[in-house]
């Protein structure tokens, strides 16, 4: 029985994501992404202490209807500062922090039931010391 979620075929949904990178419609990428419901767009944040308002601008030009934004925040799911979320809030979305495992399935399940989503996922990568 197949039970992929039916999304439109022109919507980007998230096929896998590891140590490795994140395979979206197809194509894997192999660090961190800003995905919205149409496209892609390489991300050059690699940890939560680099995520500012100017880093999530791409999420915003065109997507005034924005109504959530998920942000995976690599391996554990931390809490944004304030003023980011006031920042995005006032932008427009609600912005929701996880681990970026649950960014991604949680944004599958938006996708599919045709909410006005994006995600900023980090990708989750093991701390090497």
């Amino acid at each position: 029985m197949d039970i992929s979620p039916m999304v439109p075929k022109d919507r980007k949904l998230i096929e896998g994501y590891g140590a490795e990178g994140f395979r979206i419609a197809g194509t894997l990428y192999a660090g961190s992404v800003l995905l919205m419901r149409d496209r892609v767009l390489e991300w050059d944040v690699t940890a939560m202490d680099e995520l500012t308002i100017d880093r999530l601008e791409p999420l915003f030009g065109d997507a005034s209807d924005l109504e959530i934004l998920l942000l995976g925040c690599g391996l554990q799911g931390v809490l944004p500062p304030k003023e980011l979320r006031l920042a995005v809030r006032e932008r427009g979305p609600v912005l929701d922090s996880m681990d970026s495992g649950a960014a991604c399935r949680t944004y599958n399940v938006l996708l599919a039931e045709e909410r006005r989503v994006a995600a900023a996922l980090i990708l989750p990568r093991p701390e090497t010391r």
